[in-house]
């Protein structure tokens, strides 16, 4: 393994990921800076979830190299892949909890499968909760019993119990009301001041624009804006401005035929 200090930098080089005849990426390049949040957003059926899952290692790409503080993790198998999957923690856009399981046996599933003891256990699920702003009490309930908004912050919580050094979020606010969304978006920014790992959120959101420290925009298999969340309502690049703008009109092809023919 690579000894060099492991900060979180993700660098894709020219990732291309072929299903059958059809590319979904097709020359994806980018430097994820360390310790920030990067948005990645993009229409539906952009790559944005394929992305992702090159990027934690669950799909390995036709070409090209996806490096974790200088390690092409496409590259390496076994013990070593392992140790890689350890670092990171993944959000799942429907939260993906076991509806057998209680709050308690769902955010501390990774502890408990270590052997740990259920009084072990119970310090560092109060604190992951405290972090989503959950209280103590969900902790022996089910999923069928919470609001979306639980779920999701039940999921978090669980993400953060391995203290991952990089959080992938996928659409981590789908399904959810406007009131709800901010709320775990401030979640999100909050845990990213406190806890400052390396963080990707895909999503078609542009509200998560507000919390970002960066933003890229993914169109037919390739990265065509690059730059910083804070700026973004001012850039001239043609394809940022249409996609925040929600324009029919600009480089991003769009169906607008069915609709105008029903005016």
């Amino acid at each position: 393994m690579n000894q060099q200090k492991k900060d979180g930098a993700i660098q894709l080089v020219n990732i291309k990921k072929r299903f059958g005849h059809k590319w979904i990426s097709k020359g994806v390049n980018l430097d994820i800076p360390a310790q920030h949040m990067t948005a990645i957003v993009g229409g539906s059926g952009a790559g944005k979830s394929v992305l992702l899952k090159q990027i934690i290692g669950l799909m390995k790409p036709t070409s090209g190299k996806v490096l974790v503080d200088g390690v092409d993790i496409a590259t390496i198998g076994g013990q070593e892949l392992e140790e890689h999957y350890e670092r990171f923690g993944y959000v799942f856009q429907s939260a993906a909890l076991l509806d057998s399981l209680t709050v308690f046996e769902n955010v501390g599933i990774t502890l408990l499968e270590k052997g740990m003891s259920r009084q072990e256990v119970l310090p560092t699920l109060k604190e992951k909760l405290a972090l989503v702003n959950l209280k103590e009490d969900c902790l022996g309930k089910y999923p069928a019993e919470l609001s979306g908004g639980m779920r999701k912050r039940v999921g978090l919580a669980r993400t953060l119990v391995t203290n991952p050094e990089i959080i992938l979020y996928d659409e981590p606010t789908t399904g959810l009301d406007p009131i709800t969304t901010h709320v775990i978006h401030t979640l999100m920014h909050r845990m990213q001041q406190q806890l400052r790992p390396t963080s990707i959120v895909v999503s078609h959101d542009v509200g998560i624009f507000n919390y970002a420290d960066k933003v890229a925009l993914l169109q037919d298999g390739q990265i065509r804006f690059f730059g910083d969340a804070a700026t973004i309502w001012d850039s001239d690049n043609p394809y940022i401005h249409q996609f925040i703008r929600g324009l029919a009109e600009g480089p991003i092809p769009t169906d607008t035929s069915a609709i105008e023919g029903k005016l």
